[in-house]
């Protein structure tokens, strides 16, 4: 059932009774006309070393374990990454990062995710972008950011009983954080808010406990922003909170 409006979004991702029923919901969503017209006409112009590739061009679900207690938030599917490929962080550089250190953490069972059908598993965790679709220069609206946050509540809710953790890849899904723990778990966000930060942590009764880290992007991998044993760190410290270690 296509999603055309902020209202379709609420009552398609509160009806979703489990993963697989959210995750063909999110790929009929129809509802950011500026995403919606982005996305495909990526997919029709393609970069001209994917050409001969078919591109997905729609919303992308959530990838990974249905019962993790790990959860790895991110932005939005990369435009020749995510939304060519169909799966987050997967044919693209960012994704070379993150999945070759989810491999050294014994989260995933390979170092490369370059498509669908690559063997590609991930151990105790699962990933999930806060905007569902590639948007222009990596950079949703509020408005685009408020209206697909139903998708994100209801796949965390969906992962609630074995939930412990959550890694925030940047400033942006730390925000979003936010919004879609009170949605889940009725719990108010500190006043202020906590600042994000690399390597920041926040513990709260009864909710699962926050890790912040600088995004994968090329902007802090290729500068030395971020560092593999930056994100070493980082997820070495959520499999120790999650009882993983």
């Amino acid at each position: 059932m296509r999603s055309r409006t902020k209202d379709d979004v609420v009552a398609h991702a509160a009806a979703a009774a489990d993963l697989g029923v959210l995750d063909a919901e999110i790929a009929e969503c129809f509802a950011c006309p500026r995403l919606v017209a982005w996305r495909e006409e990526v997919a029709r112009v393609k970069r001209a070393a994917f050409r001969d590739q078919e591109y997905w061009g729609r919303p992308i679900a959530g990838f990974g374990n249905a019962d993790a207690e790990i959860g790895i938030l991110g932005l939005a599917p990369a435009a020749h990454g995510g939304n060519r490929t169909g799966r987050l962080f997967t044919g693209d550089r960012s994704g070379d990062v993150l999945f070759a250190a989810l491999h050294r953490a014994g989260l995933a069972n390979q170092a490369l995710s370059v498509a669908i059908g690559d063997g590609l598993k991930l151990r105790n965790t699962r990933i999930f972008p806060a905007v569902r679709c590639a948007p222009p220069d990596n950079k949703p609206t509020p408005d685009e950011r408020d209206t697909c946050a139903p998708w994100l509540h209801r796949e965390i809710e969906l992962i609630r009983p074995t939930l412990k953790v959550v890694v925030a890849l940047g400033a942006f899904a730390w925000a979003a954080w936010w919004p879609a723990m009170s949605a889940v778990y009725g719990e108010r966000a500190p006043v202020p808010r906590p600042k994000f930060g690399h390597g920041a942590q926040i513990n709260m009764p009864g909710v699962p406990i926050l890790l912040g880290c600088f995004h994968v992007s090329q902007q802090n991998t290729f500068t030395g922003r971020l560092t593999p044993a930056m994100l070493d760190e980082v997820f070495a410290r959520a499999k120790a909170v999650a009882g993983l270690a």
